[in-house]
């Protein structure tokens, strides 16, 4: 009669709905979704998406971000931030992959940086010295 839900409280998504207004830290594994107004830390491993009402002000963490509201405050991820046409975000941001789509706005500094690269020296023809290869300090 029923039929068997396997989803778990890991799988299960977290929705913030319009109207409503909250202030402290949300950490979650799941993914989510705000469409109302969020003050203060939001940190996931999951996908975050700040809907067309969604306004955050905050520093945002998580897998992946969307933006198609508004965010005051900083983001970092280590995957991709897309800003929608209707997004906007004044502050950092920090990302792998970033993605304005037309009439999306960004008001801050993107950081798009990728882990150094250790370079071997090839082999040197011979009779020649190998010469160093500097590399690349992250930090």
């Amino acid at each position: 009669m029923f039929k068997d839900n396997k989803r778990t409280a890991k799988g299960s998504d977290t929705l913030i709905g319009m109207g409503s207004d909250i202030q402290g830290k949300l950490r979650c594994e799941a993914n989510l979704r705000l469409e109302g107004k969020f003050h203060g830390e939001i940190e996931t491993t999951g996908e975050i998406v700040i809907g067309e009402s969604g306004e955050a002000h905050s520093t945002i963490k998580g897998n992946a971000i969307i933006v198609a509201g508004k965010v005051f405050g900083d983001i970092i991820t280590e995957g991709k931030l897309t800003i929608t046409a209707s997004g906007q975000v004044d502050g950092n941001v920090s990302a792998h992959t970033l993605v304005i789509l037309d009439g999306g706005v960004l008001n801050g500094i993107s950081i798009m940086e990728r882990p150094a690269v250790s370079r071997v020296p090839s082999p040197s023809p011979a009779g020649k010295s190998s010469k160093e290869v500097p590399q690349s300090e992250a930090g």
